[in-house]
């Protein structure tokens, strides 16, 4: 396990930009979408184009599940960590903003791992609305849920990054 660190106090959330000049190749993110109940879990490939839904964890003790989250990160070679930041349709903040940045704090209080918070407004409605296509029953749904929607967190930043790559390899001025 690597070093703890403390981060600086009011640390600047990172930029997708920020981000990917942090991995090194061959690291892979792991994205998540943080409820109340469960984490969904998704990992990209060693290239970082393409998300995979991984898995949902059961909320239990922080700890607990830091640790398992630790795990994965050893196991699978993640440089860095997304997170869904569950704005309101407004763009403001509430109560889940909040407790999901604190669980991200957490996590980077304990390892030194850049995190990146993506605007996951409907990821959700995304996820579940592939599920339905595919055909699964509720219950299916259900469980793969949250994984579903931390892949398309993690799909969304990995798209980004493959835009800045390309405008970077064309010359074009970035936006």
């Amino acid at each position: 396990m690597e070093a703890p660190f403390a981060p600086k106090k009011g640390m600047p959330d990172l930029s997708v930009e920020e981000l990917a000049a942090r991995l090194q190749p061959g690291q892979r993110l792991l994205g998540f979408d943080l409820g109340d109940k469960t984490i969904g879990l998704a990992l990209s490939d060693v290239e970082c184009r393409i998300a995979t839904a991984m898995r949902t964890l059961a909320r239990r003790k922080f700890s607990d599940n830091a640790a398992e989250i630790f795990a994965i990160v050893d196991q699978q070679g993640v440089g860095g960590l997304v997170f869904g930041l569950p704005l309101n349709m407004d763009g403001s903040s509430g109560p889940r903003v909040q407790a999901t940045r604190t669980f991200a704090r957490n996590l980077r209080n304990l390892r030194d791992l850049p995190i990146l918070f993506w605007d996951e407004r409907l990821s959700t409605v995304a996820a579940e609305r592939t599920l339905l296509e595919a055909d699964l029953s509720r219950q299916k749904r259900a469980a793969r849920i949250d994984a579903a929607a931390a892949q398309f967190i993690l799909q969304g930043t990995l798209d980004r990054m493959r835009d800045i790559r390309n405008k970077k390899t064309s010359g074009e001025p970035e936006a």
